[in-house]
């Protein structure tokens, strides 16, 4: 099954019979909430996700985006209509990175039918998408979370997997580098890793995923095939979702470190590596 939905294949979809379930995941980094632009437009009968509550847990040692609370995430997607045997298709303001997380944590807990809508909520007007400010009322779900689906890394596997496999980098090359960190404690990256800016993984207006071959050729060159062990993170495991996405319709698996840069830099006893190299 491919891991994203055009907006022409999604609307054939809910004008059937299995409609699936749609999430409104529209997040900003460091910015304000969401909400106010999922009431005034969003897909009809879509329900709205908060990634910093339904999605992560507390920042803190873990990270800026940790894990949530398994029991917290199961409330908030059955309060969202997700059931097991339903598909579910997330969307965002088109960046991908908070569908793509949704996409993340849904999978890896277990549900077995999760899409994005590539290019998210900008794709679906410009293909003659209808949007409502009516707010569903959604039948509870019944879906009960089993994490372990997906594979996960913590710090330590990240180190480990940088020497014997393939760590990619998702964030921008300049924070790679070390040339400029505007967020954690320090700049650079896990000694290993390759940079890989998930910008890269998108058309050039910044929305849709560029083809599934030409993405299979861009991590290729990076060391990520399907028969190598490939790993992702990012500043908080949220573009680092993003970037597994991408591998995914690709054909290459792989794991996620999910509290990133963002908990390996806020420990001064890890080793730093600066400049364009692995190092």
């Amino acid at each position: 099954m491919n891991a994203i939905i055009t907006a022409t294949e999604l609307a054939s979809e809910l004008a059937g019979s299995a409609t699936p379930v749609l999430l409104d995941v529209r997040w900003q980094l460091g910015g304000p909430s969401s909400r106010p632009d999922y009431e005034a437009a969003h897909l009809p009968g879509a329900v709205f996700v908060d990634l910093d509550t339904a999605l992560a847990g507390t920042a803190g040692p873990a990270g800026r985006h940790p894990l949530p609370d398994v029991a917290v995430f199961g409330d908030a997607m059955r309060a969202a209509g997700v059931r097991a045997d339903r598909p579910v298709v997330a969307y965002d303001g088109g960046l991908g990175w908070g569908a793509a997380r949704a996409w993340w944590l849904l999978r890896w807990a277990g549900h077995p039918d999760v899409r994005v809508l590539d290019g998210g909520l900008s794709a679906w007007q410009a293909a003659g998408g209808e949007v409502t400010d009516t707010i569903p009322v959604p039948q509870p779900g019944d879906f009960r979370p089993a994490p372990g689906a997906l594979p996960l890394l913590t710090a330590k596997d990240a180190a480990e997997l940088a020497r014997r496999g393939v760590l990619l980098d998702a964030r921008a090359a300049a924070r790679y580098r070390g040339d400029v960190e505007p967020i954690d404690r320090i700049g650079g990256h896990i000694p290993g890793a390759v940079s890989a800016p998930t910008t890269e993984n998108v058309s050039p207006d910044g929305t849709t995923f560029r083809a599934a071959p030409e993405l299979a050729e861009r991590f290729a060159s990076l060391g990520a095939t399907a028969d190598a062990e490939v790993g992702v993170y990012c500043g908080s495991g949220v573009s680092g979702a993003h970037q597994v996405l991408a591998l995914a319709v690709a054909g290459v698996p792989a794991a996620l470190y999910v509290g990133s840069w963002s908990e390996w830099s806020a420990d001064p006893a890890r080793p730093v590596a600066r400049g364009p190299q692995p190092g």
